[in-house]
């Protein structure tokens, strides 16, 4: 149980939102963002400072301490003291291994400052990368710790001047991915230096960080680490360093709270007018104004049931309060309101805005959902988006299928809480396809999830989710309804390259163009390189495609448009070669002819005939299947380069980039989705076990001519579609 006197000091300290700080730690994985994380539990009283560094506290799932990586993002909230005022920290422990990076991206839309953990040895990786892009996106404030600045010194034997040399050269590599995704009005005030005290240097798992304004302070200099680290006496060391003091210490100085960040965040996150009540409440943080806050989180609780991270913009949220979920359209009641201390809650009865907050009672709530005050059912936060997609699929089947509704359910349940695993279920069949982000996303978990829970499972090999495309223009075609009264015509050509990046960059907002937002989305297109006339015409974006309205003067299409965009959502949800998502398509609606009465032009008359002719016209436009590629960074030992080599190139990989570093061999490649299953541990077995991998990016390039057919037929095979290849058809 948390100390009474802890409760209350953190009851009175929440009020005034300009006492808090709502930070994550993120990293590459295995740079130390649990250990640092035990450290300023330690500082706070909530561990034993004996265990900080070791017990991995914030790792409370059994699998997460079986597997020995974070899974899961963790919350706990604590009080930090500076020059004699408090201040509450509500800290977030993020995962570092790719496959886990939702949890990331959802972390980042609760908080307004992060530490970024980095290796002292290996220096800022591509998940450092992947997460400072996940936080800057997310309007994230960001802050350096250099940890294992002991290996540095103990095991690389470096020289007080090259050690200098090394840490300034991580710093440069940070502010060099701050600089090119850090919004530009924020570039200059959020690039990390030393003299301010934004990084700070250490080992968490030895207790001790100094910074710049530290050493000032204290006259501890970069000679003591050295004997402290040469001599064994780290230990004494760090009660005269102490991490948690020193890092917190920058924390509260250098990142914002609730007041200052929510006045620039609310305008990018939020969908709503600034100017509007809701806006400006949330604008000033004002625990007076209505309730809104966005769901980053849900764990169903045995006991409890769902539990729902909040961050709180504006308001204050009492226990037994009505809120109204808006995606939901319905109306929940608050059952009780707290904050993290780990695995456990501390429950408070009421919270005001700019804390990150654990409500239960809201059983239809997802992660990303929009709660708000009944009385507004305001406009929603913009949804969030991971910076990688699903590209891994499996089928899991129920050994007993009276466990059939079960596993049903906790895969519904699964999807709420990790909006990056995609569910779609055969209830007849009982066959289930689970989509995530690698394997070890849907071991972890789907299938540990669902064994834990009692249910056995048939699990198939893994499945590559593929994408059709186009890479030359059609002609015109035409698209009948059923009924012969309804004509549609269409064309279909491939995206700019330079428009698709921003598309996938998040440059370009998706959705349907509202009549407020055609000048700010014809300006990003242009910006991106699509011709301003035809910019003018985009009607809607959906998955990286764009519908026009190149009609003119016909009466009764707008009492048809929404089923015109539904049957171009439709088709990009599902191609006509074999039934994978569209990407990279621009189609143009270039004529109508429709029949007078309303009820000749429904939905069963206009979707096939749509959706007819986008198909004719992609098949024409020699449609063909792109393939998910990974560009990877392999270490390896230089004498077991030759190995790893054979590994990629066996694989259909292609060598993109190779330089030694400290006595490794670096190599960047890239390599088919496909052709991945069991690479990590032929890499490993190529290297003895000291090789590794990390993913840079996720791209699509066109399957090679002599694949495509052959694996168009066993997509369409395996979804029970006809085993034929797709042909223009005629009417």
């Amino acid at each position: 149980m948390a100390r009474a006197s802890f409760i209350d000091d953190l009851k009175t300290i929440i009020k005034d939102a300009k006492n808090i700080r709502n930070i994550a730690i993120c990293a590459h994985i295995d740079h130390g963002k649990t250990t640092l994380s035990d450290n300023l539990l330690s500082g706070a009283g909530l561990i034993s400072s004996e265990l900080a560094g070791k017990q991995q506290f914030m790792d409370f799932d059994k699998q997460e301490q079986e597997r020995g990586i974070t899974i899961y993002a963790a919350n706990v909230s604590m009080i930090h003291t500076v020059d004699g005022k408090d201040y509450a920290i509500n800290l977030i422990d993020t995962p570092g291994h790719v496959d886990f990076g939702g949890d990331v991206t959802r972390a980042m839309r609760a908080v307004d400052g992060c530490v970024v953990v980095v290796c002292a040895v290996e220096g800022a990786m591509p998940q450092t990368e992947t997460v400072l892009r996940q936080a800057l996106k997310e309007q994230v404030k960001p802050i350096l710790f250099i940890n294992k600045v002991d290996r540095l010194i103990k095991e690389l034997k470096l020289s007080p001047e090259e050690v200098q040399q090394r840490l300034a050269k991580h710093i440069a590599a940070v502010n060099t991915l701050i600089k090119k995704y850090a919004p530009l009005e924020r570039q200059a005030d959020w690039m990390v230096d030393v003299n301010s005290g934004k990084v700070v240097f250490g080992s968490a798992y030895h207790n001790w960080a100094i910074s710049v304004p530290f050493m000032k302070k204290s006259g501890v200099t970069f000679k003591d680490i050295f004997d402290a680290v040469n001599g064994g006496t780290e230990k004494e060391f760090a009660k005269k360093a102490k991490a948690y003091e020193v890092l917190l210490d920058a924390v509260i100085h250098h990142l914002p709270s609730p007041y200052e960040a929510q006045r620039y965040r609310i305008k990018k996150i939020w969908t709503g007018d600034p100017e509007s009540p809701e806006g400006k409440s949330m604008g000033n943080c004002d625990p007076n104004g209505p309730v809104v806050g966005v769901i980053t989180n849900v764990n169903v609780d045995l006991h409890a049931g769902s539990i729902c991270t909040v961050r709180l913009f504006s308001g204050t949220v009492k226990e037994g309060q009505a809120v109204y979920l808006v995606s939901q359209e319905s109306e929940e009641r608050v059952q009780q309101v707290g904050v993290y201390a780990g695995p456990r809650r501390i429950q408070l009865g009421e919270i005001s805005c700019g804390n990150i907050i654990a409500i239960s009672g809201l059983s239809k709530a997802f992660s990303g959902e929009t709660v708000c005050s009944t009385e507004i059912k305001t406009a929603p936060f913009e949804s969030i988006k991971h910076i990688f997609e699903p590209v891994v699929t499996k089928s899991i089947e129920v050994k007993d299928v009276k466990n059939l509704p079960k596993m049903i359910e906790l895969l519904r349940q699964r999807s709420r809480e990790d909006p990056t695993i995609a569910i779609k279920i055969s209830e007849s069949t009982g066959e289930t396809l689970v989509s995530a982000l690698g394997e070890l996303h849907i071991d972890a978990k789907v299938e540990r999830f669902l064994r834990d829970r009692g249910i056995d499972i048939i699990v198939s090999k893994p499945i590559v989710i593929y994408k059709e495309s186009i890479f030359n223009s059609s002609g015109e075609y035409e698209g009948k309804s059923p009924n012969k009264h309804n004509k549609f015509y269409v064309t279909v050509s491939p995206m700019p390259e330079s428009v698709r990046d921003a598309m996938n960059a998040g440059l370009i907002e998706e959705g349907k163009v509202r009549k407020q937002d055609v000048k700010s989305t014809v300006e990003e297109l242009v910006a991106a390189g699509m011709d301003r006339d035809e910019a003018k015409k985009v009607i809607d974006l959906y998955k990286g495609n764009i519908l026009l309205n190149d009609t003119k003067g016909i009466v009764q299409l707008n009492e048809v448009i929404e089923l015109v965009v539904q049957s171009f959502h439709e088709i990009c949800d599902q191609g006509p070669l074999a039934g994978e998502p569209v990407m990279g398509l621009i189609i143009h609606l270039t004529d109508a002819k429709l029949h007078e009465d309303a009820i000749h032009r429904g939905p069963a008359q206009v979707l096939p005939a749509v959706k007819g002719a986008i198909k004719n016209a992609m098949v024409d436009a020699k449609a063909a299947l792109l393939e998910p590629k990974q560009i990877l960074r392999v270490d390896s030992p230089i004498e077991r380069i030759g190995d790893v080599m054979k590994e990629i190139q066996n694989r259909r990989g292609q060598i993109l980039e190779m330089v030694e570093e400290s006595g490794m061999t670096v190599v960047k490649c890239k390599l088919p989705v496909a052709e991945m299953f069991g690479f990590e541990s032929s890499l490993k077995s190529a290297t003895g076990g000291r090789g590794f991998q990390s993913l840079i990016d996720i791209t699509y390039e066109k399957l090679p001519n002599e694949f495509q057919d052959r694996t168009i037929l066993a997509i369409r095979k395996r979804k029970g579609m006809k085993e034929e290849l797709p042909r223009i058809e005629v009417d």
